[in-house]
């Protein structure tokens, strides 16, 4: 008998100390296997949406849509390498303002769940790390590094000043903050989730529940005792993965963190499509059951620009793989907000699991199509060069100062000579030039490391141009975020020396020089003009084009690569005029007078074979 009190006084005692704090002034907190609000259980129906993905003219839409789905919380993101572009110069402008999404939400009767990072993954660029990062020399992005502690800090404690106020314990509508996210398959060190702790708790932000989120076999890895470990995974894994939950902390709450209901495309793969039944009727247990769920994703959206990221494991069969812009996810709701056949299945489903009849569905905007239009202006990319900066080796961008886009790497070279320009490990795809003539591609997607060259004797100039696909955002290769080339270059055997750098960010187009209707050969940009007479959502078809990116009204739409699976960039109403529109696209390839158009409806490809 002595010995089963103490046992029960020992569960009694692990129970106590494990147990999730929040503050007295939260109304939130945990008792047992539940979520409790005001005193009384409280299930979590969330769905994930990320705001600085969406227009911000539209977050009212999509927030009102997820309500009808039958949400009562909106999960987010933040990504620090947009709000923090510069070390210590930050910016909650326009669709960064997240205390402006955060109060939408609110207005439309949502809780919020932030994720706030400083790693967030969600197949962004270098999972939300800022490219300044990565020019520190021997930086351990997501480690005790003081140097990336101190930057991460920095971070947390200014959004602590947009956000802190919003957070339950005071009024507002944010009721959990992740901690870090799915470390358990990155690292199992205890004091780095620590350290990130103590920072989320000394920016205000810790101070209703604490979550952290991973895989159900990887729990002992990413979670922390007093902190409510969550669970991701795939659709058919639910009653599996919630009883790992249980074996890991018994009598603890029960939480999808996120249920993968759809998946991300990559360049030169298939459009995803998942099974929407299944998933509804996953749903439907999972809240029968009385869990508590968050869909990963109600809304994608988009990752506008050069924001995409890539993964590569780094297992001996894996390879590089960035994803496209185009961030649709086969979710709930479509890349331009409009409820699919997915969404119905799933507000039935919620509907009949919580007994709760949810809002009407609003009214989607217009997706239109636009007439075709020729791109009948172009600029090489040869004109319009910034001023060189001189290195003895190529650096990668970041030396630079570069965080994004392209970087032109030029050197003069004398033949004759015939044999492999080495390149080593290009981040992420380099096109070869002699004489401003093509000579050869190095893809990372395909472990290229050099391409054969040839040319003539005397002297010839030698350009690699570099595009940065998207840092990798998962897995071992994301510690070392460099882009541009990384490696000395070598003409055969010999390492090439006295290079001219030139970095093109292409954060504007408006400045480009050099017009003309002739045909460009080489690398270039080519300009059009649509007519609009009411803006409305379209599609912008890419197909006419190889490789490159997309401006609409010097708005960055997103990356072209005519490997797909997806030959289209959404464009939204509000990026859009009255009247006439400029749209702006390069291309690494010769382009005739392209044409594009709108379209209503997705353009995707699924490629017979992948890389």
């Amino acid at each position: 008998m002595r010995h089963a009190a103490l046992a029960s006084l020992a569960l009694a005692v692990a129970a106590a100390l494990a147990a999730p704090a929040t503050s007295a002034n939260s109304p939130i907190s945990v008792s047992g296997a539940h979520f409790m609000r005001d005193g009384k259980p409280y299930q979590i129906v969330s769905g994930d949406m990320h705001f600085q993905r969406v227009p911000r003219a539209y977050w009212t839409d999509r927030l009102r849509k997820a309500r009808a789905m039958g949400l009562n919380t909106i999960t987010t993101y933040v990504f620090w390498n947009l709000l923090e572009p510069k070390p210590g110069q930050f910016d909650f402008g326009g669709n960064n303002d997240v205390a402006a999404f955060v109060r939408a939400a609110q207005a439309e009767g949502l809780n919020v769940i932030l994720r706030p990072g400083p790693y967030i993954c969600g197949e962004w660029d270098a999972g939300g790390y800022p490219a300044w990062l990565f020019a520190v020399p021997g930086m351990r992005v997501r480690s005790r590094d003081p140097r990336f502690l101190a930057a991460a800090d920095r971070y947390l404690q200014r959004l602590g000043r947009e956000l802190a106020p919003l957070m339950a314990s005071r009024g507002g509508p944010i009721v959990a903050t992740e901690l870090e996210n799915e470390y358990g398959s990155y690292d199992n060190d205890r004091d780095y989730l620590e350290a990130i702790r103590e920072e989320l708790q000394n920016a205000g932000l810790a101070d209703d529940l604490l979550l952290t989120y991973d895989g159900p076999d990887l729990l002992a890895n990413g979670s922390l005792p007093g902190v409510t470990a969550v669970i991701d995974f795939a659709p058919g894994e639910a009653k599996k993965s919630f009883d790992l939950l249980e074996r890991f902390r018994p009598r603890a709450p029960r939480m999808a963190g996120e249920y993968w209901a759809g998946w991300f495309d990559q360049w030169g793969g298939k459009h995803a499509k998942t099974d929407a039944k299944r998933e509804a009727d996953e749903i439907a247990w999972m809240l029968q059951q009385g869990y508590s769920v968050n869909v990963y994703l109600v809304h994608g959206g988009t990752s506008f620009g050069f924001m995409n990221g890539a993964n590569y494991q780094g297992n001996p069969s894996d390879h590089y793989a960035p994803q496209t812009t185009s961030y649709d996810y086969d979710a709930a709701l479509d890349e331009a907000g409009r409820p699919t056949a997915k969404y119905t299945l799933f507000r039935d489903a919620i509907a009949k699991a919580t007994g709760r009849t949810p809002p009407p569905v609003p009214a989607s905007t217009a997706v239109r199509t636009l007439p075709a239009f020729v791109l009948n202006e172009s600029a090489s990319l040869w004109d319009n060069l910034p001023s060189p900066r001189a290195s003895d080796k190529p650096q990668p961008m970041e030396a630079y100062g570069q965080a994004y886009g392209y970087i032109l790497y030029r050197t003069r070279v004398r033949g004759p000579f015939r044999g492999t320009l080495y390149l080593g490990d290009v981040r992420d795809y380099a096109a070869v030039y002699l004489d401003r003539r093509p000579s050869g591609t190095v893809d990372r997607r395909l472990k290229q490391v050099s391409t054969e060259v040839e040319f003539g004797p005397g002297g010839h100039t030698l350009d690699v141009l570099v595009e940065n696909t998207g840092r990798v955002n998962y897995g071992p290769h994301m510690a070392d975020g460099r882009a541009g080339i990384v490696d000395p270059v070598m003409l055969g055997q010999r390492v090439l020396h006295g290079w001219q750098v030139f970095p093109l960010p292409m954060t504007s187009t408006g400045a480009l020089r050099g017009w003309t209707t002739a045909t460009v050969e080489g690398p270039a940009f080519h300009r059009g003009i649509v007519a609009v007479d009411t803006p409305a959502d379209t599609f912008l078809d890419t197909r006419a084009f190889g490789k490159g990116a997309a401006w609409l009204n010097g708005v960055n739409l997103g990356r072209i690569w005519s490997i797909g699976p997806q030959h289209d960039l959404y464009a939204p109403a509000p990026w859009f005029h009255r009247g006439k529109n400029t749209v702006v696209v390069f291309d690494f390839e010769t382009r005739d007078a392209p044409a594009m158009q709108g379209v209503d409806r997705r353009l995707w490809s699924d490629p017979a074979s992948t890389p």
